[in-house]
C-alpha cells in the first residue's frame, strides 16, 4: 500500500478526475478541431483547464453520489 487508508477518497479523486478528463478533453478536441497539426497543445490546453474543476468536483461529489446510489439500488429479498 501506498497511501493510508485515510487518503483513500483524495486518492480515488485524483485518479477518477485524470482518467475522465484524459479521454473526455481527448475526443472532445478531436471531434471540434481534428487530429491535425498542433492536436496536443490544444488538447493540452483543454486538460489543463478541465483538470482542477474535474477533481474538485469529484472530490465534492462522489461521497454523495454514492450514498444516493446505494439508496438507488434494490437490496436483495431475503
Amino acid at each position: 500500500m501506498f497511501f493510508p487508508p485515510r487518503l483513500a477518497p483524495l486518492v480515488f479523486s485524483v485518479l477518477m478526475s485524470i482518467y475522465m478528463v484524459t479521454l473526455m478533453t481527448f475526443v472532445i478536441t478531436w471531434v471540434n478541431t481534428g487530429l491535425g497539426e498542433g492536436f496536443a497543445g490544444r488538447w493540452w490546453r483543454a486538460f489543463y483547464i478541465a483538470w482542477p474543476i474535474a477533481f474538485a468536483l469529484i472530490l465534492l461529489g462522489a461521497p454523495r453520489l454514492q450514498r444516493l446510489a446505494a439508496k438507488l439500488i434494490r437490496k436483495p429479498a431475503k
